[in-house]
């Protein structure tokens, strides 16, 4: 598929599934085996998952975030790869694996590899700032 077909699915899979948490594409965006090759923090880190944990794993992040938004500030598109600048936002509301609940409006870069197979997203690669996050919500003080 050509790059700007790829940066059109990932820019509508950001926007439908993560941001809206509308699951209505995810058999036609997202691939029946979506790897996630690097996300250090991430607990589905290293597994390739199927379309319903995938669904799982965005309910996971919406529960702890209910108002989550990805913005995209940068795209770079390659053969069978879209990369993306993003900044996220989202005020923390659900428990996570040892941080409670804060409260707090949290605002977080991040960088991310998609991986395309045959016109549908089946990975990524991801960077994020987490100590920033856990400054944010006052696990780390201010630093």
């Amino acid at each position: 598929m050509p790059e700007a077909d790829n940066q059109a699915i990932l820019i509508h899979f950001i926007e439908q599934i993560w941001n809206q948490g509308n699951f209505d594409d995810v058999e036609s965006v997202v691939a029946p085996r979506y790897t996630i090759h690097r996300d250090p923090g991430d607990p589905w880190e290293g597994q390739t998952l199927d379309r319903e944990t995938f669904k799982k794993r965005v309910l996971y992040s919406r529960t702890a975030f209910p108002d989550l938004r990805f913005i995209i500030e940068e795209v770079v598109a390659a053969a069978g790869k879209v990369a993306i600048g993003w900044y996220f936002t989202g005020t923390h509301r659900g428990d996570l694996p040892g941080v409670p609940a804060s409260g707090q409006k949290i605002n977080m870069p991040g960088l991310t590899i998609y991986y395309f197979n045959q016109g549908q997203i089946s990975g990524h690669w991801q960077v994020i700032d987490r100590l920033g996050f856990l400054a944010q919500v006052g696990l780390l003080g201010n630093l």
